[in-house]
């Protein structure tokens, strides 16, 4: 059995459905799996070279995209049976009928043998890969960071908050002042925790406009300028607005041209140095005042009086600008689309596809973006009854 998976010749799917619906082929099997003792490119690249394109069943099945539970298979005949070879999404698969049990013979036998015909076929299988085309898969930037927005807002309205009703008043009686420290610590909490979440959102909405205009740059810039990695390099590295405003000029597909003074650029353009102030720490006064106190010498003279509350809890809030959150969030929507307005009705329905993929594909040697798998990963085994 040392060279059995070597010395088999390839059956026709017509051929291996009268044997499997027959009554000559023993009903035993074995089932082995294996990942990357033999890489699914080597092992497909060697199959084809050898025995010709997949011929299996499953092959047959196969929708043709790169939605399938099994994406090839080989059908080999041999002196003891059948033996089919899968390529799935997570794992390779042998699948033996015949008489095999008694063979002794392991998946590390299947492996050694195949690793060791590899380089007879060497010069076919160097063809093959060739003409492969060579896709590398990205994360989206853009959908990573919506995703991010919308759990943040998702726990945000988790929270339930209204500061309104959930104010714990500063106490007037003996009662009240027994349990105001615990009253006061659980709702500063929970207050606590939605100054970080709006804080992150304040944070990271504009940073998904921006994702926005780079993902719309990298798919529809024109291609004499992104053939060129230095000019290339200076588009996308624009200041913001001037990426915005030239969108018309550097790419394809737009219908006219991107007015800067619109309100929803204009809105943005405030969103956007806000959020610059917030991440660099800008001593912006007017920006982060939250009150006015008068002194008469070391006497302060306050305007009104605040409680811990609002000394605590309120400031917090302001100093976010909680209340403006969800207004911000449609400042992003209206801006975005806003740019899509500006394109053309085919080119578009593109991009929206697109914004909507956490995954996609880039092939060098054309510039193609592509969308190469489903977003949903399917898997699943067979399981075997004994008798």
């Amino acid at each position: 059995m040392e060279d059995y998976f070597i010395n088999q010749e390839a059956i026709s799917p017509s051929c291996l459905m009268k044997i499997l619906q027959g009554d000559k082929l023993p009903k035993e099997g074995m089932m082995w799996e294996f990942k990357n003792e033999l890489k699914p490119i080597d092992l497909y690249c060697y199959l084809y070279a050898k025995y010709g394109p997949p011929n299996g069943i499953q092959s047959l099945l196969r929708s043709d995209d790169s939605d399938n539970l099994i994406h090839w298979e080989w059908a080999l005949a041999g002196e003891h049976g059948i033996t089919m070879i899968q390529g799935q999404n997570f794992r390779s698969e042998v699948h033996l009928m015949g008489h095999f049990k008694d063979k002794n013979i392991s998946i590390e036998d299947f492996i050694s043998q195949i690793k060791s015909d590899i380089g007879n076929h060497g010069k076919k299988i160097s063809e093959l890969r060739k003409n492969l085309e060579k896709w590398t898969q990205f994360v989206n930037p853009y959908k990573r960071i919506e995703s991010a927005v919308n759990q943040h807002f998702e726990k945000l309205n988790d929270l339930a908050l209204d500061p309104i009703k959930d104010k714990v008043p500063h106490p007037t009686t003996e009662e009240e002042w027994k349990t105001y420290g615990d009253r006061l610590s659980a709702a500063s909490d929970k207050y606590s925790y939605a100054v970080g979440l709006t804080f992150g959102l304040r944070s990271m909405l504009p940073v998904l406009a921006e994702s926005f205009v780079n993902l719309v740059l990298f798919i529809l810039c024109r291609p004499d300028i992104k053939s060129n990695y230095r000019l290339f390099q200076s588009t996308i590295r624009q200041a913001i607005d001037i990426r915005i405003q030239s969108l018309h000029i550097n790419c394809i597909g737009f219908e006219s041209a991107i007015d800067y003074s619109s309100s929803e650029c204009g809105n943005f353009h405030t969103l956007m140095n806000d959020r610059n102030d917030l991440l660099h720490g800008n001593v912006e006064v007017n920006k982060l005042s939250i009150g006015d106190v008068f002194f008469n010498k070391n006497v302060p003279l306050f305007l009104q009086y605040e409680d811990f509350w609002d000394k605590s809890i309120g400031v917090s809030l302001k100093s976010v600008k909680y209340d403006g959150i969800k207004s911000d969030r449609e400042v992003v929507a209206n801006f975005i689309e806003y740019i899509l307005s500006k394109l053309k009705p085919e080119i578009r329905e593109q991009i929206e596809i697109i914004m909507d993929k956490g995954q996609l594909g880039f092939n060098h040697k054309t510039g193609r973006v592509g969308i190469l798998f489903p977003d949903h990963m399917v898997d699943f085994r067979a399981v075997f009854k004994d008798a």
